[in-house]
């Protein structure tokens, strides 16, 4: 490991890609970044990032931003814990720190919603703190230097990782750090034979020697997840489409969604709810379904496009055009599906 640095650091110099987040040292980029960059592609998140910036260039703006229009602008990328815990972040910054971004270590972990990972790749790229980021592709990339089976789920594992990489970390620590995660996103990478011929660390490589860099990195088994089923209504009125926000708690808490039921329901059941909750239709008809899988759980949902004779208050709804709905309202990516449904089917709306 301690031969690594050197060809590390001549390989990113020469191969690194031209990010947004990476034309200058702001911490304010780079921790949007890092933020947006959990469990999300690269070039997914080029586009959402430079409009959060176009609309939220400073801390000061993101601090004094409404929620609907935060969440708007985060649409899309998911966790939406996430876009909140930045702009209570932002808040403490603003009151705490008088809008400077904190160059500690600790003051950064201490922010909401920023771990180890993201505070030593703040303290390492921002302000040159020698501290080690260990994500998903650095592990990979460890492991398969050392050619080593631990479980790279268990804390133990980590927390060992990231001391190794501290003892040999280099001056140059966010370019060490950016190199390490760089070459498991493009040359050792998760899925399919990684790139070995081009990769600036094989000599030190020993699942490259011994030819095991499939069998690795070792993870903790899946849990099956548990499913639960909705029937979602796509409800029409005179060119407007039912809304609903969600509760204040709980699972994709405050956002909107189209209304929806526990269960599938079949037409029999449907009808009774909808005269129940005084709807009368003219159009009722079977539309698309689609699984969405949360971190704990999945949604098997079906649904429903049903025009009623007249709007009708249910609890929290609003009812919007389809242009409305896409220029203000934060839809989940759960729902996102039956949107595009409607937009290809506006004839019927």
């Amino acid at each position: 490991m301690e031969r690594i640095a050197k060809p590390l650091l001549d390989w990113y110099s020469i191969h690194k890609r031209a990010l947004p987040w990476r034309t200058d040292k702001n911490p304010y980029h780079v921790w949007v970044s890092e933020i947006m960059l959990q469990q999300t592609r690269i070039e997914a998140v080029i586009d959402y990032y430079q409009r959060f910036m176009k609309e939220l260039p400073t801390i000061e703006k993101l601090a004094s931003c409404s929620e609907e229009k935060l969440l708007k602008l985060w649409e899309g990328l998911g966790y939406y814990n996430r876009v909140r815990n930045l702009q209570k972040a932002a808040q403490i910054i603003m009151s705490e720190y008088q809008s400077d971004f904190p160059k500690n270590y600790l003051q950064i972990l201490s922010l909401p919603g920023i771990g180890e990972y993201t505070a030593s790749a703040i303290s390492s790229i921002c302000f040159s703190l020698k501290e080690a980021t260990v994500d998903g592709n650095v592990l990979r990339v460890y492991m398969r230097i050392n050619n080593c089976y631990d479980n790279i789920d268990d804390n133990k594992t980590r927390k060992k990782v990231r001391e190794d990489l501290m003892r040999i970390m280099p001056q140059e620590a966010g370019n060490f750090n950016e190199g390490m995660m760089e070459l498991g996103e493009t040359i050792c990478i998760p899925n399919g034979i990684p790139k070995c011929m081009k990769c600036p660390l094989k000599e030190f490589c020993k699942a490259y020697h011994h030819q095991t860099f499939l069998e690795l990195p070792i993870k903790q088994e899946k849990k099956s997840k548990k499913e639960e089923l909705y029937t979602v209504l796509l409800l029409v009125n005179q060119n407007k489409i039912a809304i609903q926000k969600r509760e204040e708690k709980g699972l994709l808490h405050n956002m909107w969604q189209f209304p929806n039921i526990e269960n599938h329901l079949a037409k029999k059941k449907l009808d009774d709810y909808l005269m129940k909750n005084g709807m009368k239709p003219t159009i009722i008809k079977k539309s698309i379904s689609y699984t969405h899988i949360f971190t704990h759980k999945k949604w098997n949902m079906c649904s429903y496009l049903i025009r009623i004779d007249k709007k009708v208050e249910l609890e929290n709804t609003a009812w919007v055009s389809l242009q409305e709905l896409n220029e203000r309202y934060a839809l989940p990516t759960a729902f996102q599906p039956f949107k595009k449904f409607l937009e290809e089917n506006n004839e019927e709306i």
